[in-house]
């Protein structure tokens, strides 16, 4: 009995003291997760765009504004436009150094430090703004964008859209492909190495630069965005001519960069917030864009700006010119490689469905 009564009392002694350090664990955990919600941070964004411009700027803007409500002050954002910490075209390295654990620009703007970002802004004759989504976010294209981003640091998320673009501002009309030869255009990306081969002269200029080189005639044409944009630069009263389709920016993805260090500091909550911001201004700025783009169209003509359309055998020669620019930069790597075969194939799936869709639609409307 003494033996029976002995075991009983240690067996209820251990019993107690792993009660006592379940309850141990449990409150450490709590203590530590209410330390994760008590901690702040205070985040950088530089960006590529002049100061609250509409849709670009103001995408920025709004989403520092989402992440700091949603987070209850836990993660704030200051933004910086264009040159006000590092130069527009400087964004990527500056978060990649972590100068900023945040950017906001078009990826096409880094092909001189990344060859392979062209491909996640615009391709030409590429894929629309739906398709572009869908093939980033189900299709394995952001897969694709977090490996060419690696070796630098940082980590992208699409935050907005402008939609499909304008083919430009043009001071002289384009009748004939012998119409661009010598042309000093502002293109950047693909649609600027295009235009290259077709005997253009193409510069990348940052935003802020657009209108005044138009205006002196330091350059004879421009590509921005589409009337929404446009307009508020002004471009209608330094140049005529107004061209479309925008073939050179079927779409064009706007990107959040990350320093991919600073992310991974944040509590999973916090991770989630930013993601979900930029998920909910990706769909404001193509919001936008519908709307005010209709009603800048309706202005631009009333003021006298001439609408043109790029004949058809202009066009034909930047598609066929498009598959060499694209053919070449796929042949530069094997990552690049897989990116275009990917893109490729996806559009061809997607593409049959569009066909009976939207673009019957369209040509009824």
């Amino acid at each position: 009995m003494n033996r029976r009564n002995l075991f009983g009392a240690a067996m209820a002694l251990f019993a107690a003291i792993g009660l006592a350090g379940c309850k141990d664990e449990k409150a450490a955990a709590q203590q530590d997760a209410s330390a994760a919600q008590a901690q702040s941070f205070h985040w950088k964004m530089v960006t590529a765009w002049p100061k609250n411009y509409p849709g670009l700027g103001t995408a920025a803007e709004r989403l520092a504004e989402r992440v700091a409500t949603m987070s209850g002050g836990r993660l704030t954002i200051k933004v910086y436009a264009g040159g006000e910490l590092v130069p527009p075209l400087e964004v990527f390295d500056a978060v990649s150094r972590g100068t900023a654990e945040l950017g906001h620009g078009a990826a096409y703007y880094w092909k001189g430090k990344v060859s392979t970002a062209q491909f996640f802004t615009s391709v030409p004759f590429g894929l629309s703004t739906s398709e572009m989504n869908a093939w980033l976010s189900k299709g394995g294209g952001q897969a694709l964008w977090d490996e060419a981003y690696a070796p630098f640091g940082v980590k992208p998320f699409v935050v907005g859209n402008t939609g499909m673009q304008m083919g430009g501002w043009f001071n002289k009309e384009i009748n004939s492909l012998d119409d661009l030869k010598g042309l000093k255009i502002r293109t950047p990306g693909l649609g600027g190495e295009v235009l290259t081969k077709l005997g253009a002269i193409t510069v990348n200029l940052p935003g802020g630069e657009v209108f005044t080189s138009l205006q002196t005639g330091a350059i004879d044409a421009t590509d921005w965005v589409s009337p929404y944009n446009d307009q508020a630069f002004g471009l209608q009263q330094a140049a005529k001519y107004y061209y479309y389709p925008g073939w050179q920016e079927p779409q064009a993805v706007l990107e959040l960069l990350v320093n991919q260090k600073a992310l991974d500091s944040l509590p999973a909550d916090l991770q989630a917030i930013l993601t979900e911001a930029a998920r909910a201004a990706s769909q404001d700025m193509m919001d936008d864009y519908v709307y005010h783009n209709a009603i800048a169209l309706e202005e631009l003509k009333k003021s006298g700006t001439q609408l043109k359309r790029f004949p058809d055998e202009v066009l034909s020669a930047m598609q066929r010119e498009s598959d060499v620019v694209l053919g070449e930069l796929a042949a530069q790597s094997e990552l690049n490689g897989r990116i275009w075969a990917s893109m490729k194939a996806f559009q061809d799936q997607v593409s049959q469905m569009h066909q009976l869709s939207e673009k019957e639609l369209y040509n009824w409307r």
